[in-house]
């Protein structure tokens, strides 16, 4: 499960997105944190097929802390996430989105050389004057932090990431855009690449029943719902892909980076699965509804064989074979 924490400058609608996306009331004063199940169509269609007991989505948990970056607790509870929402106004009198996220950037960055600096010196004089990794981390993200440079951006050895990951610095964290609009407006070009939200709209619709709020949305042009839209752009920058496990006991779906291999991604689920790890079974996703049932692909000859080194891909259906 991942962590996205909401960011945003006072009235940006920030608070309304958490109700939004997690159908919660978010209560002021106080971290606002809700899990929502990652919405997949291709569930629903494997376990009518498998006949599965159990449906498990993947799942995500969103942050809505008070202050944001301008508060202690704020700041304390952000560096947990994996990755950061910035929600910008797109709605009222002269909105200037542009403005707000150059803000928020600007605040994020402060917070991180503000940590920096502090955990420099201390770095320093527990090395006693001799090379130390952790110092030279450090020292470079001071460099790029005075230069105004996020480190996501800083091009950082995989090593100094790994010695700035106990300060967690909020720029190294992936970050989503979330252009926050109203009724009959649209993404401004500025921010061409941002998730479009109606967050007051979806508010609105918390407390009514999933079908019911997607039929209102849709009366007001609403075409995908924020949680998808958020949801799938937080894929895409954490470079997350999704693989299915069905049978008769359960369906479920699971998260996974792009790349990882069978072991890992069998690692995933229990990690007896990949220390014993012998051989996947996979199928794609549509060769499988396709085939009608993973006994018809098996007798049918569609299941194939992977080994250690097999790269899982995007929809694949899993079967892992291990010995412990």
């Amino acid at each position: 499960m991942k962590d996205v924490g909401l960011v945003g400058v006072p009235f940006s609608g920030r608070s309304t997105l958490f109700t939004a996306l997690t159908r919660t009331g978010s209560q002021g004063g106080q971290a606002n944190v809700a899990v929502v199940s990652v919405p997949d169509p291709r569930l629903d269609v494997l376990t009518r097929m498998e006949r599965s007991r159990k449906t498990v989505a993947a799942q995500v948990r969103f942050v809505d802390v008070p202050g944001g970056v301008s508060s202690a607790q704020g700041l304390a509870r952000l560096r947990e996430a994996d990755a950061l929402a910035v929600v910008l106004r797109c709605f009222g009198p002269n909105p200037s989105p542009a403005d707000e996220l150059a803000s928020v950037r600007a605040d994020l960055l402060l917070a991180d050389l503000a940590v920096v600096e502090s955990a420099l010196p201390k770095a320093e004089k527990r090395a006693k004057g001799r090379p130390a990794a952790d110092v030279e981390a450090l020292a470079r993200a001071r460099e790029a932090l005075d230069a105004e440079t996020p480190l996501r951006d800083a091009k950082l050895s995989d090593q100094d990431t790994a010695e700035l990951k106990g300060i967690a610095p909020l720029t190294l964290k992936p970050e989503i855009v979330v252009a926050n609009l109203e009724e009959g407006t649209t993404v401004p070009s500025e921010l061409e690449d941002a998730a479009a939200v109606f967050a007051s709209i979806e508010a609105e619709t918390a407390e009514m029943e999933p079908g019911e709020a997607r039929s209102l949305l849709e009366e007001f042009g609403v075409e995908e719902p924020g949680l998808q839209t958020v949801i799938s752009a937080c894929y895409r920058a954490l470079d997350l892909i999704t693989f299915l496990t069905t049978g008769e006991d359960e369906t479920r779906a699971w998260e996974v980076r792009r790349g990882a291999t069978a072991p890992e991604a069998a690692g995933v689920i229990h990690t007896d699965l990949q220390r014993g790890f012998i051989r996947a079974e996979v199928i794609g996703f549509d060769e499988l509804v396709a085939a009608g049932s993973m006994e018809a692909a098996r007798s049918a000859g569609k299941i194939r064989v992977e080994g250690k080194d097999y790269p899982v891909r995007e929809g694949d259906v899993l079967h892992v074979r291990f010995s412990v």
